[in-house]
C-alpha cells in the first residue's frame, strides 16, 4: 500500500517529499474518498495518519474520520492528541482537540489525553493564555475539561488534574482569572471538599471496623490521599489570588472542617449529624494546622476551636441559608454545574430586532436566572 521505497509521487527509490503537490493531491484524495471509517479501508487511513499527522490536512479532512473512536484503534486518537504543540497553537486546533469526545475508557488515550493537558498547561502564561481562554465567548477549554477529572479513580489522573489547576491559577490574567471565580470556582471547589470529606469519612470507617489491623495498608493509603489534599489546597492558597482564595476559604470553613471535623468534636455521640469519629477528627484538624499556612482561613478554624463558640452550627437554622455549615453533596455534579454555569455568562450573538424574536433574550435571561448553580 504504502512501500517505504517508493516515493509519493509513484516513483522508485526516490526520498519522498510530504510537502510535495503531488503528495498534497494523494493525501486530499485519499481523504476525501474515505470519510467513513470502514474495515476495508482502515488501514489506509491509519498509515495516512501515521505520515500526514502534522499536516494542516490532517485537522481539517481527517478530524471527522477520527472522530469516530470505537472505529479506529486506540494509538490513531492517540496521534490527535500529540501533534507537535507549535503546530497547534498557532493554528488554533488546540481547543478542537481538548473538547474532542475521546473514549476515556481506553486506559491508553486516559493517559495521554491527561499528559497533553498537563503539557498544554505548562506553555501557560500571559503571552500564550489567549489560545485557550477565549474572552468573547466565555470558554476556557483547557481547564474546564481536565477539572472534570478531579475525582478520576487513578491516582496520577487526578495529580495531573491539581498540577494543571495550578499552573492555570499562577498566571497573572485578570480576566481568566475572573473568569475561573465567577463561573468554575464554586462548582469545583464545592465539589471537591465533598470528594475530600468522602475520604475523610471513608478513612475513619477503615479506622472503626479494623480491630485486628488488617486494612493498614488500605489505611496508609487514605491517610496519604488526605495529606495530598491538604498540600494541594495549601498550594492554591499561597499562591495568593485573592479573590479565588475567598471562595475556597468559605467552601472549606462552611462546608468541610468546620461542619465534618470540628463538629465531629463536640458533637455528642448518639448525634447522627456526628460523621467521624473524634479522635480521627482530632488527628485530622492537626494536619491541617500543619499543612495550611494560609492565615484567615486557620485563624478563623483556631477561633471557632478555642472560643467553643458552637453557635456557628445553629445560629443559620431558621433562616433561608440553611445548612450553609453543613457537609452535604452537592446539587449538580461538576460537569453539569459548569455546563448551566458556563451556559449562563456566554454571550450570545446579537440578534436583528424583529417582530418574531423580540423579547427572547429578555425571556432567556430570566429563565437563566431562576436556579442558582450552587444555593449558598
Amino acid at each position: 500500500m504504502f512501500g517505504r521505497s517508493r516515493s509519493w509521487g509513484g516513483g522508485q527509490g526516490k526520498t519522498k517529499n510530504i510537502h510535495s503537490l503531488d503528495h498534497l493531491k494523494y493525501m486530499y484524495h485519499v481523504l476525501t474518498k474515505n470519510t467513513t471509517v470502514t474495515d476495508s479501508n482502515r488501514n489506509l487511513l491509519v498509515e495516512t495518519i501515521h505520515f500526514n499527522h502534522d499536516s494542516i490536512l490532517f485537522y481539517s479532512i481527517l478530524l471527522p474520520a477520527v472522530q469516530q473512536p470505537r472505529q479506529l484503534p486506540s494509538y490513531n486518537c492517540v496521534l490527535l492528541i500529540s501533534p507537535p504543540l507549535d503546530y497547534l497553537l498557532s493554528n488554533n486546533h488546540v481547543n478542537s482537540i481538548i473538547v474532542h469526545k475521546f473514549d476515556f475508557s481506553d486506559e491508553e488515550i486516559m493517559a495521554y489525553y491527561i499528559s497533553f493537558l498537563k503539557t498544554l498547561s505548562l506553555k501557560l502564561n500571559n503571552h500564550t493564555v489567549h489560545f485557550f481562554y477565549n474572552e468573547h465567548t466565555n470558554d476556557f477549554a483547557l481547564y474546564t475539561e481536565a477539572i472534570k477529572f478531579f475525582n478520576h479513580p487513578e491516582s496520577m489522573v487526578r495529580i495531573a488534574v491539581r498540577t494543571i489547576t495550578l499552573n492555570v491559577y499562577k498566571v497573572d490574567n485578570q480576566h481568566m482569572l475572573h473568569y475561573i471565580r465567577d463561573k468554575t470556582a464554586v462548582p469545583y471547589f464545592s465539589n471537591l471538599v465533598w470528594f475530600i470529606g468522602s475520604h475523610v469519612i471513608e478513612l475513619d470507617k477503615c479506622v472503626q471496623t479494623d480491630q485486628e489491623h488488617r486494612n493498614r495498608g488500605k489505611l496508609s493509603d487514605l491517610v496519604a490521599e488526605h495529606l495530598d489534599h491538604l498540600h494541594y489546597l495549601n498550594d492554591i492558597l499561597t499562591i495568593n489570588c485573592e479573590f479565588l482564595n475567598d471562595v475556597l476559604t468559605d467552601h472549606l470553613l462552611n462546608r468541610l472542617f468546620l461542619p465534618l471535623y470540628v463538629f465531629s468534636l463536640v458533637c455528642p455521640e448518639q448525634s447522627e449529624d456526628r460523621k467521624i469519629n473524634p479522635q480521627v477528627s482530632l488527628n485530622l484538624l492537626s494536619q491541617v494546622f500543619l499543612i495550611i499556612h494560609y492565615q484567615p482561613l486557620v485563624n478563623s478554624l483556631a477561633e471557632v476551636i478555642f472560643n467553643g463558640d458552637l453557635s456557628v452550627f445553629t445560629q443559620h437554622k431558621n433562616t433561608v441559608s440553611a445548612g450553609v455549615r453543613r457537609f452535604t453533596k452537592p446539587p449538580e455534579s461538576l460537569e453539569r454545574s459548569l455546563e448551566l454555569s458556563c451556559n449562563r455568562g456566554r454571550k450570545r450573538a446579537q440578534k436583528r430586532p424583529n417582530y418574531k424574536n423580540l423579547g427572547e433574550e429578555e425571556e432567556e435571561e430570566e429563565s437563566l436566572e431562576i436556579r442558582p448553580v450552587f444555593p449558598l
